[in-house]
Order: C-alpha cells, then structure tokens, then sequence
C-alpha cells in the first residue's frame, strides 16, 4: 500500500498494512528547510518545497498543508501581523464590526482572490501534482465559522454577544457570514486536489465554551461544512485544541470523517467513545515527549497509543497539534520507526 492507501483505509475502519503516519510539522519542516516563517507562508513553491522534503526524509504517508490561523479573518478584513519567524495572527477585530449590529452592513464575502488564500491554494495544487495519489494531501481551510467570527469580533466581544439574549439573531447572523467564507475556501481548496479537508475550530471547544454552547453555536455551522465536503467527494477531518472530552460524542455527530485529538484529551476514553466508529489523527504531546523526551520516550509514547489501540484500525499516528520548530528530527524518527515496526 501507498500512504494515501493507508489513510484510506483507516479512514473507512479497515486495517491497513501498516499503521499510517503524518505529523502536524509546518514550523519544524520550515526550520529544517532553513526558510523563515515569511518566506513560507508568501511563496507556495517553498510550501510546497518545505512539506516534500519532509515527507521525504520522515517516510510519511500524508502530508498536512497548514500556514497559520487567521487567513480567512484577515480575508474578511480583520488586521494581521506577519512576523518574519512566527506564525501569523490577528492584531485586533474587524474594522467595521465594532458593534454587532453592523453585521448587516458587511460586503459579501469573496475570498476566493485574496493572495494568501490563493498562496494556500496554489501550495496544494504543486503538493498534488507532485505526490499524485501516493501520498495523501491533507489541504487544511483554515477556521470553521465559530473561530473565524470570534476573530471578527474579537474574543472578548464574541464571549459578550454569545451571552447576551438580545444578540442572538446577529450572533447567528454573523456565523452564516463566516460559513460563506468557509465553504469558499473549502471549494478552492478541493478544486487544488486535496485529499482530505480539515480545519480547527479551537475556540469552539471546553476551554473556552461550555458543551451546550458547543453544540448551539459551533456544532451546527461544523456540520454544513462538513456536509459540503461530502458533497464534494472528499474526506473530512475535525480538529479542536485541548481537551475535548466533554463533547467528544458531539464531534462524532458532526459527521466526520476524523477528529484530530489534542494530547489533552484522555487516550483510553478517546478510545472508548471513538475506537469503533471515527479514525482519530494523533494524539502524541507535540510540546512534552515530541519535543523534549528524547527518542526513547518518543518510542514509549507511541508504543502506549498503539497499545490502546491495538483492536482497533481508526488511528493516524500524528502529533495532537502543531510540532514546535524546535522538535529534534531524531524524536520524529523515533515516532515513524516505532510505529513502522510495531
């Protein structure tokens, strides 16, 4: 099997000839690259570079196209730095939402020509020419609605709206503005080849909101989303930082194809509530053993997953978020080769 086979596969619930492997590595592939985080993120030749030497040297079956954050807020017009060795990120909310109420006043979405968007775009369509259907292309879109329209009003300011009954119509109002955006990027993202469309939706998760929120607010908008990607043949894969264990059930009811679960998320009810029906992408601590555990504890971490796993396909072996530029490329060869042979 090639390594888009192998994720295929798990993400049907079959067992592959080997346990598939990707890791959430942009930053770290960046600095093994030797190019700065402006380089990449304004050059889809160098994206491209930078995720095909990774792949390469690592043996990876997929590889996972993500550039920062924020693209599609700062599409809609929310201010974004671009910091010459970090990721990008917003520097405020939009410019004419300062109120709700003005929502109605916004021009219609069209990202479909802003350059960092099309710099996304242009990044999986020269990963997809080049790996073709052997390696599986993860094409990441960015935010889901919820995230994106806390960006355009601003965290503190969207936590205010959510909880103030008079809002409620300009709440709902704004997420089908972002969903327009959103599924914008997941068509062009889907016309580029990949794969397999993913986005996070971090502040929709327990950290921030509670589960009812949850599955008020976020839940409903994750679903359309979703249901377009089906629409348009491809896989579908959810990600929400931290722990997720209190709506786990309600992420498998959004109808993914795949949930990526943060290290924070208990492993054995991760199994229990998602071993016989969801593949789950991860869920190694990219800031604990991926990164400082050396290579020994790299193979021990990995061993203890496989081991939960063990009467169960639905398992990528990945990172539960993004591996920091630091990561030791010896600890990422103790992870592929620990899984290899196991």
């Amino acid at each position: 099997m090639n390594g888009k086979e192998r994720i295929e596969k798990v993400l049907q619930g079959q067992w592959p000839d080997q346990r598939p492997v990707m890791i959430h590595n942009f930053m770290m592939a960046s600095r093994e690259a030797g190019i700065s985080m402006a380089e990449y993120r304004s050059d889809p030749k160098k994206i491209a570079q930078v995720h095909i030497q990774a792949v390469e040297k690592y043996k990876l079956d997929g590889v996972f196209l993500d550039i920062d954050t924020c693209t599609t807020a700062g599409a809609l017009g929310v201010p974004v730095v671009l910091p010459e060795n970090e990721t990008a990120r917003t520097t405020g909310s939009h410019p004419d939402l300062t109120s709700l109420d003005a929502v109605a006043d916004l021009p219609a979405p069209d990202i479909a020509n802003d350059e960092r968007v099309q710099i996304w775009v242009e990044a999986c369509r020269l990963l997809k020419e080049y790996f073709g259907d052997e390696i599986l292309v993860r094409g990441n879109c960015d935010q889901l609605p919820f995230s994106v329209a806390s960006m355009l009003r601003g965290m503190t300011e969207w936590m205010m709206d959510l909880m103030n009954p008079e809002s409620q119509e300009k709440v709902f109002q704004l997420l089908d503005y972002c969903t327009i955006a959103c599924e914008q990027f997941v068509r062009l993202m889907a016309d580029a080849g990949a794969h397999l469309l993913s986005h996070g939706d971090s502040p929709a998760g327990p950290d921030m909101i509670s589960p009812d929120m949850y599955v008020k607010y976020a839940m409903p908008y994750e679903k359309k989303i979703i249901d377009l990607v089906h629409k348009l043949n491809k896989y579908y894969l959810l990600h929400i930082c931290g722990d997720t264990s209190a709506i786990l059930k309600d992420m498998v009811a959004t109808g993914a194809d795949a949930l990526e679960i943060d290290y924070k998320t208990d492993v054995n009810l991760m199994h229990q509530v998602c071993g016989d029906c969801i593949t789950i992408s991860g869920n190694l601590n990219p800031a604990g053993a991926l990164l400082s555990a050396g290579p020994d504890g790299v193979a021990q971490e990995v061993r203890d997953l496989l081991n939960i796993y063990n009467d169960s396909p639905r398992l990528i072996v990945c990172s539960g978020c993004v591996l920091s530029p630091e990561t030791p490329a010896e600890n990422i060869d103790a992870f592929v080769k620990t899984v290899r042979s196991s």
